[in-house]
């Protein structure tokens, strides 16, 4: 089968995906299956796929499937829980002290404070708990999970303590003969990580920067009274102020000390430094930003989690005693992470695994401690008894959180399997690549030179199928420093701009859409959501892939091993 057919073929079920959610506005749950069947159809039939390996990479995509339903199960649950006992009413109190402007409150909320369980968690974590905590604040649904899935950009790269890069980048890379190539040039694979993990920190400072100020002008654009982007821009200097004091020491960070912390240090530096200027009132606009009244919101815009603001009466929760159960769960999830303790073992001792599916060679497997969903549900019951809660509030927010969390399993169950056939997909009678690597594959013959602008798209494209910036890297790190060796140009750099791309796909990935909006209860309405994320997504692959162009034939940055 010509390499053009082989792409044209593969990228069907996104282009159904695309048309169905964003051309048709087909609610999620009505479009995944039919992509799901269509999926399953051109992997029996044009990759002759085995049925049996179909199967296997279903039941793969089901054990996934749990792990993102229980983080979003114990995401509404802290939710709910905290509303239960008052907690979000002092939280929304507290921060309408230190700034009533929707716009400050979306720098210092979902950017820094997303940042940060972006860099302890990963895994679409932010978005499932900065989206509930800005519908508690009075945000529109709808608005809270575009902003959400926004903030899951440029900390992306260094989630989860460097997951996607000491586990995506490394596993779709380290091989025999790059460890060979490295060797001959006096470096470890450790050295070039290294190099690679610094381009996309200094990529990913010069693109985020302005990410804070996007969000912004997103936000009074689409959800404003008067549907206008300089309402948004006139909070530039903030904005920026809030994008540098994350991106800076972000940059830092990941150049000298690895790819673990950077976006864990980003984020706590800035929002201590954040915090203080916003009280200092340093460039903090003089005019305030709302949203209109909440009776003239579209129904579209609502979801099902409602959260009603009370007058403060003085003898409220104290805002910090309110604040406890996020410190306590940021606490829980970086001690968890950090290799250098024992817990994360402890809790990875307990593994439930499928080996070897149907003979196949998958293998499905989940380690239920280690997930933040249990991180999140051993917060809600310490929450329980530091906020002196009845019995009958906590059954409250279990009742709530579960009606929530069905219609969310419903689209992922078709969602996830999908995406684990496209990617095992590479094992078939027909001697294909895997669907995803045939379409990269069919990219980079056709662009040639210009592959630096091109490669973050590829790594989106990784993120968007899977939803995951790690996988985009185990699928596509090997394909992207194979095209650098074909063009002489430095595969580091290429790596870095793949790394960097996965990231921003993260913002128009599905299921992490799906994930996003069942935490608000606004299932249904995915389509809308992706049609605005893609806006700061073709931001964030066109700048780098810019700035990619400029680091191989302007600066000339080179590679040790070419």
């Amino acid at each position: 089968m010509p390499l053009s057919l082989q792409a044209l073929i593969a990228v069907v079920p996104i282009l159904i995906a695309a048309v169905l959610l964003v051309g048709f506005r087909w609610p999620a749950k009505w479009a995944m299956p039919v992509v799901y069947v269509v999926s399953v159809v051109i992997a029996l039939t044009a990759w002759q796929v085995s049925f049996a390996h179909v199967a296997a990479s279903t039941i793969q995509g089901l054990f996934i499937t749990f792990n993102i339903l229980y983080i979003i199960f114990g995401a509404i649950l802290l939710l709910n829980t905290l509303k239960h006992s008052g907690a979000v009413q002092a939280i929304r109190d507290g921060f309408t002290e230190l700034s009533t402007d929707r716009r400050v409150q979306v720098v210092i909320i979902a950017w820094l404070f997303g940042a940060f369980i972006e860099g302890a968690a990963g895994f679409g974590t932010p978005a499932a708990i900065v989206a509930p905590l800005l519908v508690a604040l009075g945000f529109p649904a709808m608005c809270a999970v575009m902003i959400g899935m926004m903030v899951q950009s440029t900390p992306v790269t260094f989630g989860a303590v460097g997951t996607p890069i000491l586990v995506g980048v490394t596993g779709g890379l380290e091989n025999p003969e790059l460890t060979a190539q490295l060797t001959e040039a006096g470096l470890t694979f450790s050295d070039y990580l290294q190099l690679i993990t610094t381009n996309s920190a200094i990529f990913h400072g010069i693109t985020g920067t302005l990410m804070p100020l996007l969000m912004v002008m997103m936000m009074t654009r689409f959800y404003g009274a008067n549907k206008s982007w300089t309402e948004g821009l006139s909070i530039a200097p903030f904005a920026i102020m809030g994008g540098l004091v994350f991106t800076i020491p972000y940059t830092l960070t990941g150049a000298f000390l690895g790819p673990e912390f950077p976006s864990l240090i980003g984020s706590l530096l800035g929002l201590a430094v954040l915090s203080f200027l916003t009280k200092k009132g340093v460039l903090v606009p003089k005019d305030t930003w709302d949203f209109a009244s909440k009776p003239s919101w579209p129904a579209s815009w609502m979801g099902s989690i409602e959260i009603e603001h009370k007058e403060t009466t003085g003898d409220g929760m104290p805002t910090m005693k309110a604040w406890m159960p996020y410190v306590i769960l940021a606490l829980l999830l970086v001690m968890s992470r950090l290799p250098q303790l024992p817990i994360g073992d402890w809790l990875k001792a307990l593994t439930i695994t499928w080996p070897n599916v149907f003979n196949t060679g998958i293998s499905g497997s989940t380690q239920p401690l280690y997930l933040p969903g249990t991180l999140l549900l051993i917060t809600v019951f310490i929450t329980f008894f530091l906020h002196k809660m009845e019995a009958s509030q906590l059954r409250a927010a279990f009742r709530e959180s579960s009606k929530i969390l069905l219609g969310a399993g419903f689209v992922l169950v078709f969602t996830v399997p999908m995406v684990r056939i496209y990617i095992n997909s590479g094992v078939n009678a027909a001697a294909l690549p895997s669907m995803p690597v045939a379409m990269a594959e069919w990219v980079a013959t056709s662009v040639g030179g210009v592959w630096p602008f091109f490669a973050p798209s590829i790594g989106a494209i990784g993120a968007f199928i899977a939803g995951s910036n790690t996988v985009s890297n185990l699928m596509f790190s090997l394909f992207q420093f194979s095209v650098a060796e074909t063009l002489a140009i430095s595969g580091v750099v290429i790596v870095a701009l793949q790394a960097v791309g996965a990231a921003a796909g993260n913002m128009i990935a599905i299921h992490n859409v799906v994930a996003a909006s069942a935490t608000v209860g606004l299932l249904g309405q995915e389509g809308a959501t992706l049609r605005k994320t893609i806006i700061p997504t073709l931001y964030y692959v066109v700048l780098v892939g810019l700035l990619g162009m400029i680091a191989v034939y302007v600066v000339g940055v080179g590679d040790p091993v070419m």
